[in-house]
């Protein structure tokens, strides 16, 4: 039976305190996957965490794994590296929505695309909260950042119908709020042969919040809950009652495409060393 703190193993607590601002989800986050590393068993070692720059860059300090902080939304192409050259480790990418969507929005619908095993977690926070609090891909439509300062009127993208068109072979949703969820997709990700996202929709209260009347972690918490419903109860739901709102749960999970990690080494490789 696992001990009831084996994940502190995941956890490089000689980092501490963090640089998150109080209330901050990304905390939570960290303890989420290292709870479910330590269920899984997962050697620290055969582990890398891969992250940009961002609020979420700050990951891979805090894990007590392989860990590697790259160049704003270029998280995905280091991975991309890593998991090739050693297929047998676990790659686990965490990015915000701007590094991930904005300037690292190509490398995430290509590393979505060709299946490369690579884990991938989104903390949507709606802003770019450590470089100044910009607009970003995912900003709800009339909030006030640094850059919209008369409300955003850009049209956000929907991060998992974004993924579900990149041909991802999995895909979820889920809220910050709802942490027993949190845990079981987090696990479904790892679990996955192939490549797998998830997109956390997270409070950013200090720099989003704070412009929008939302000053406090509970009252991000409160509006995060009022945008999103469960996917189960959708059928429970009038059309009225489920727009504008984000539907949270499984979206796609195919188990049917091959990795390409396994296709290169058993396919191509073999291919290219017949011909010589």
């Amino acid at each position: 039976m696992r001990k009831s703190r084996d994940y502190e193993k995941y956890i490089r607590y000689g980092y501490f305190p963090t640089t998150w601002c109080p209330g901050c989800a990304d905390g939570i986050i960290l303890k989420t996957v290292a709870i479910v590393l330590s269920e899984m068993g997962t050697d620290p070692n055969d582990i890398a965490v891969v992250s940009g720059i961002g609020c979420s860059g700050r990951m891979p300090n805090y894990f007590n794994t392989n860990s590697l902080h790259t160049a704003h939304g270029r998280a995905l192409t280091f991975a991309t590296g890593i998991k090739l050259s050693r297929p047998e480790k676990t790659v686990l990418v965490v990015s915000g929505d701007g590094d991930a969507a904005a300037i690292g929005g190509n490398h995430l619908i290509h590393a979505a695309r060709r299946n490369l095993g690579i884990k991938l977690i989104i903390i949507n926070n709606g802003i770019y909260g450590m470089t100044g609090g910009q607009v970003s891909p995912t900003t709800p439509h009339g909030f006030f950042t640094e850059t919209t300062t008369y409300g955003n009127f850009e049209p956000n993208f929907d991060l998992v119908e974004l993924l579900k068109g990149s041909n991802a072979s999995f895909v979820a949703r889920e809220s910050i709020s709802r942490l027993p969820q949190l845990k079981k997709i987090i696990r479904k990700v790892f679990e996955h042969n192939g490549f797998a996202a998830v997109e956390v929709l997270s409070n950013c209260h200090v720099v989003l919040g704070a412009r929008n009347k939302m000053r406090s972690a509970m009252s991000m918490m409160e509006y995060i809950d009022s945008i999103s419903y469960p996917l189960e109860k959708a059928d429970k739901m009038t059309d009225e009652e489920k727009e504008g709102k984000f539907p949270l749960g499984v979206f796609v999970d195919k188990s049917d495409m091959m990795e390409y990690a396994d296709m290169y080494y058993n396919k191509l490789v073999p291919i290219a060393q017949s011909k010589r």
